[in-house]
């Protein structure tokens, strides 16, 4: 069933604030413009709204009128379908609706739309309800929870499709889904009356009733409204609003076996509860015709009272080298192409954050992109500058060697003593000092990256080679002198000089000037840990294009495990905690099955793009 949240991504609002407060609202509406926020100001200054009622929770429209004045100024929503996990698109509609609320002194209800009960489960419920909490939002407002749930308001669903059929609008068809099909007509040609259209008001009823109470078999019938079998807008050719259905559903059990289709569920839950900007993407156009219809005559049938929601539209999200499909992400998942819906390739919600990005990343992406009424694709190095900026002000720093190496001081023991550790010391961020120093001790033997030496240097190499000198970062300038190789030439050691007086920090710091600067983790004291080096899961922009087999542009290299060395204050990071290891990028420490004694650290992005090149 399509939905106006699912597979889908609206533009966001543009605003990566978590807090609430009233007294800011037009301020924070007043840094960004666009249309959505154009027609909010302007339905607010025409008082659109003043006098509105809420009752406290949703309901039919003399309930809300006889009520006291709505204490919120606007009410969006946000209402997936739990038969997934949400993905980066969702997080977009999430931030949008949310944040337009929340800038506006508004509220945006929690609501699911779970009116198709063969594909939910309580475990995605769950699972969205954790995803919109983590990127900082609520459905609290004026001291009340509004979560809600479409199968809370089948009883009013139900009496709606009545009063339809009582006024002559809506009527049960008994054709085939292929007779309907060829009698819907096309762009070009009208459709055609069903045989069943002009059935009696009291034989519709009834046979509505019999539906309601099992009586009738799956496909034999279904409820239609009756609006214009010759509009040019299809969706407006007399749309089926109530299929049987003999399936479980997760919150209400077996008590109905027979359900609302979306286009007649969704207005009918905006209109129960008072939402005023019902926000969906282009793909939903042409549906705004019959929602405005089936709400205008369940005002005149009394059920309802103005004003009345309305829906707005603009382009979804297209994010290069991703699929948001639910249906393809599922084959990725279902088929072990990755490894579970939080996979840290996947762009899932539950993805992302395990492999490191923050909320403020993804709402400052939200922030980037806009909203636009026109389609078009985002790169995926939007999302990573994004979180790129977010993290850059606020990991940690740390120390890592990818591809280890050792390096032996060899005149280290003459200098200091076999044994000696010398103390040596970082900025935990180099741009925030509040955050201290962390501690850290160089000794005779070191990992180094298997690439910062060269036995034959190419041209403008400026590490470690014989007779070239270098500096260990945060410690002593060293004088290459060579190295030790296995029979098979192969690398075992690389062997240099530490040159004395030269350790950062102190007076004699200056007093050799070296090109190269090299990252380390002192062998006595590094942490043994797994390194996942996660990319892009696709090698294509568009991995869907055209109808082609996603599958087939698979990144082969997109995970890559690595044994690494880690400096001691990485290793004892908790679960979540995230770094730059200097050079390497950001990493974050894995919320599954990184544990003391046992680090592992997935990369989240590297410190800048290489794929752009």
């Amino acid at each position: 069933m399509p939905h106006c949240d699912k597979d889908v991504a609206p533009p966001t609002s543009g605003t990566d604030r978590v807090s609430t407060p009233d007294k800011n609202a037009a301020e924070g509406a007043a840094q960004i413009t666009n249309f959505l926020r154009n027609i909010i100001d302007a339905d607010l200054a025409a008082s659109k709204f003043a006098g509105r009622g809420w009752a406290g929770q949703p309901g039919e429209g003399s309930l809300h009128d006889a009520a006291e004045p709505d204490p919120a100024r606007i009410r969006t929503r946000f209402p997936p379908e739990p038969n997934g996990y949400l993905h980066v698109g969702h997080a977009k509609s999430i931030c949008l609706n949310f944040g337009l609320a929340r800038d506006y002194g508004g509220v945006c209800h929690m609501r699911f739309d779970d009116t198709n009960p063969e594909k939910e489960d309580k475990e995605y419920v769950d699972s969205i309800l954790d995803a919109i909490q983590w990127l900082g939002f609520s459905w609290d407002f004026n001291g009340r929870s509004h979560q809600y749930q479409a199968s809370d308001y089948f009883d009013f669903m139900y009496r709606a499709a009545e009063l339809l059929i009582e006024r002559g609008l809506a009527y049960v068809d008994q054709q085939t889904p292929e007779e309907m099909r060829i009698n819907r007509g096309t762009l070009t040609e009208a459709g055609k009356d069903s045989p069943w259209r002009a059935r009696p008001v009291e034989e519709n009823l009834r046979l509505f009733r019999e539906m309601r109470d099992g009586k009738h078999a799956e496909g034999s019938m279904i409820l239609r409204a009756r609006i214009d079998m010759a509009s040019p807008n299809i969706n407006l050719r007399d749309p089926a609003i109530y299929r049987i259905r003999f399936a479980e559903h997760h919150h209400t059990g077996n008590k109905w076996c027979i359900y609302p289709m979306y286009t007649f569920a969704h207005p009918i839950e905006d209109a129960l509860e008072r939402i005023t900007h019902s926000i969906c993407t282009l793909e939903f156009e042409d549906q705004r015709p019959f929602y405005d219809w089936l709400l205008g005559q369940l005002r005149d049938a009394g059920m309802f009272s103005d004003p009345l929601p309305r829906q707005y539209e603009f382009a979804r999200l297209n994010l290069t080298y991703v699929v948001t499909s639910k249906r393809k992400l599922m084959q990725l998942v279902t088929e072990k192409h990755v490894d579970g819906w939080d996979d840290p390739r996947m762009p899932t919600i539950v993805g992302l954050r395990r492999r490191g990005y923050s909320p403020g990343a993804i709402q400052l992406f939200c922030e980037r992109i806009g909203v636009s009424k026109g389609d078009s694709w985002i790169d995926y190095s939007i999302l990573e500058g994004a979180l790129r900026d977010d993290l850059d002000e606020k990991a940690p720093r740390g120390m890592a060697v990818l591809d280890p190496v050792k390096l032996r001081l060899t005149n280290w023991a003459e200098l200091f003593g076999a044994d000696h550790a010398e103390p040596c010391s970082a900025p935990v961020h180099p741009h925030h000092p509040e955050m201290g120093q962390r501690h850290f001790n160089l000794g005779a033997e070191v990992w180094i990256e298997r690439e910062d030496f060269q036995e034959v240097p190419e041209k403008g190499f400026r590490r470690l080679f014989p007779g070239n000198m270098a500096r260990l970062k945060y410690g002593y300038v060293i004088r290459c002198t060579g190295c030790e190789k296995n029979v098979d030439g192969q690398i075992l050691t690389v062997l240099a000089e530490v040159v004395p007086d030269t350790k950062s920090g102190t007076p004699g710091a200056d007093s050799v000037k070296v090109k190269g600067v090299i990252t380390w983790v002192s062998a006595s004291e590094g942490v043994p840990a797994e390194i996942r080096l996660y990319d892009r899961l696709f090698k294509e922009a568009q991995p869907d294009a055209g109808g082609r087999d996603f599958l087939e542009v698979i990144n082969p290299d997109a995970k890559r495990v690595v044994r690494t060395w880690i400096e001691p204050s990485v290793a004892q990071a908790a679960p979540g905690t995230s770094f730059q290891l200097e050079r390497h990028g950001y990493f974050v420490a894995d919320r599954k099955d990184h544990q003391p004694g046992q680090p592992v650290f997935n990369r989240t992005t590297t410190l800048k793009d290489s794929w752009s090149k």
